[in-house]
């Protein structure tokens, strides 16, 4: 359930209880006017806001390419390790790129034949841009970041190599041209390229086999498919208000009452969604903090949690970071992310994504001189409170501290004990009888 953040004020705790009030009344008549007193208490500062529970990590893992989900080694709800291989893809594609990378490195430990020297270059070059290519494709439908990481470092040293070889089989060709080397050389220069360039193309075509077996990129509990954005619709809802020829074209969801998980055996595509891994060690929660509040807001603060779906049960938290960028609302107003940690307690365990109030506590005092928040008026662009001086109505300026829903703190401008005004403070005008 959306709600709109706004800002709470709310008195923890009170010290001393205000004196009773008494009417007063220039006349028999009620007035509506109340008197009463400045009083000393505790008083804290609250800010509201909305946000949702949030896990520490969430790793979506995919096929890296198209073939059958051959094997899969974790079951919804499972806990794993980093590292520990949870499913294995069938790609014969990829195979069959390892098993023609390997004749062409079988075939590259023949040595060149002598003559044609440059269509042979520039039949290696293309063999190396060819292998480079489908290493970097591969590389690209690869999300677990470890081993993608890992495989385009593997490409840029393969390319960087593969570089060194041609650029010496260059120098060795242009020197036979110019009559300053022999055949010989020229004909172990363009080998030896040829050689690094099958080998290359064979490391990394045996590295995107390997990449098959998937192994979970952190330590979590196992959901099977992917994840798919709060509020978002499949590309059949979205054109079936644009024709039926257009919503015919989209490809179909899963049925009703079907599970969309991918069995074993089932076939995949590159970047298909096998498993989401979701690390809930850590939870936390994102809340939305309105402009006109965040500046009380500091890393450290603490505060409160509540959920709608664990009614009764709070929770404590502390705020992480701020976001120095902000967010705009759907209301149009102006609001930046707070970062928290949650500390369980007793109750349900949240759930990553659950809607959540947060309570944070941004100032407090203690000891404090306090009058109730209804006493306090604006005046001139400044606060006042009507006190009553030798029975008389006085308008004095105050200034506020910590501001509480019910109670607020007066820095200065009054001290216990003070009579004030602190109901029907409208009604009253200065010089007023209030005996």
């Amino acid at each position: 359930m959306s709600r709109t953040p706004r800002r709470t004020l709310v008195l923890l705790t009170a010290c001393a209880l205000l004196p009773s009030l008494t009417a007063a009344s220039c006349d028999d008549e009620p007035s509506g006017i109340t008197v009463g007193a400045a009083a000393r208490g505790d008083v804290a500062e609250v800010v509201e806001a909305s946000g949702a529970v949030t896990a520490r990590a969430a790793a979506t893992v995919t096929a890296p390419a198209g073939g059958t989900l051959e094997s899969l080694r974790a079951e919804p709800g499972m806990s794993v390790r980093k590292g520990q291989v949870v499913a294995i893809i069938d790609s014969p594609a990829a195979q069959q790129r390892l098993d023609a990378a390997a004749a062409a490195l079988d075939a590259s430990r023949t040595p060149v034949a002598t003559g044609g020297f440059s269509s042979a270059r520039t039949r290696t070059d293309a063999e190396a841009d060819r292998s480079f290519d489908d290493a970097r494709e591969a590389a690209d439908k690869i999300t677990d970041p470890v081993v993608k990481k890992a495989l385009l470092a593997q490409l840029a040293a393969a390319q960087r190599q593969y570089r060194a070889a041609a650029d010496a089989a260059d120098a060795a060709v242009a020197s036979l041209e110019r009559g300053v080397a022999g055949v010989g050389q020229a004909v172990s220069a363009l080998s030896a390229a040829q050689r690094v360039q099958a080998q290359q193309a064979y490391d990394l075509a045996a590295a995107a086999v390997d990449a098959l077996t998937l192994r979970a990129p952190v330590s979590g509990v196992v959901q099977l498919g992917g994840t798919a954005p709060a509020g978002s619709s499949s590309i059949a809802e979205v054109l079936s208000n644009a024709g039926p020829a257009a919503a015919a074209a989209a490809p179909a969801g899963p049925l009703p009452g079907v599970d969309p998980a991918i069995p074993e055996g089932g076939a995949v595509g590159a970047g298909t969604p096998i498993l989401t891994i979701v690390d809930t060690s850590r939870l936390g929660v994102t809340a939305e903090v309105d402009e006109t509040d965040v500046l009380l807001v500091k890393p450290g603060t603490t505060g409160t949690v509540e959920l709608d779906a664990a009614g009764g049960a709070s929770y404590r938290a502390t705020v992480r970071a701020i976001d120095l960028l902000p967010t705009t609302s759907a209301r149009g107003g102006v609001s930046y992310r707070v970062q928290l940690d949650l500390i369980s307690e007793k109750g349900p365990a949240p759930r990553p994504g659950m809607s959540a109030i947060v309570r944070l506590h941004v100032r407090e005092a203690d000891n404090a001189v306090t009058v109730p928040a209804g006493a306090v008026i604006s005046s001139g662009g400044r606060d006042t409170v009507w006190t009553v001086r030798d029975g008389k109505a006085a308008q004095v300026p105050v200034t506020l501290g910590v501001q509480g829903e019910d109670v607020v703190q007066v820095a200065t401008g009054l001290t216990a004990g003070d009579r004030i005004v602190v109901s029907g403070t409208d009604q009253v005008t200065a010089g007023q009888d209030l005996r």
